[in-house]
């Protein structure tokens, strides 16, 4: 917005334009320079991901992801998890590609109930 005004007033010093025509000009580029979001508050970019994970044993775990971050991650593949021991249990049976369509028509609610046979739920909503 700088040089905006530079050359108004450029414009001005050169007698191109009088003092009101460069005010009217100024006042007009400062109306323009207000922050543009590129995310609509409501926006399906501002959801998030929201895995819960509740164990017979209490080894609960609960996650809130952005949305965003979660379509990237799953794209680049889910084998990190799987190979992890410890998360092999919970991921073996979840469905990523089911995962990746949701995000990419831009569905809420729950997508995910698992329920193992040991009392071991693991739940993945998007809100």
């Amino acid at each position: 917005m700088k040089e905006e005004i530079s050359k108004v007033l450029t414009m001005v010093q050169d007698g191109k334009i009088n003092n009101d025509q460069a005010s009217e000009l100024i006042a007009a580029l400062q109306k323009t320079q207000e922050p543009i979001s590129l995310i609509k508050p409501d926006s399906y970019a501002n959801k998030m991901l929201k895995i819960r994970v509740v164990s017979k044993e209490n080894d609960n775990v609960s996650v809130n992801l952005p949305i965003n971050l979660v379509k990237a991650v799953l794209k680049a593949g889910h084998s990190i998890a799987a190979s992890i021991p410890q998360s092999q249990q919970y991921v073996k049976d979840l469905n990523v590609d089911l995962l990746i369509h949701a995000i990419e028509n831009e569905l809420d609610g729950q997508i995910v109930n698992i329920q193992s046979a040991n009392g071991d739920t693991v739940t993945v909503v998007i809100e």
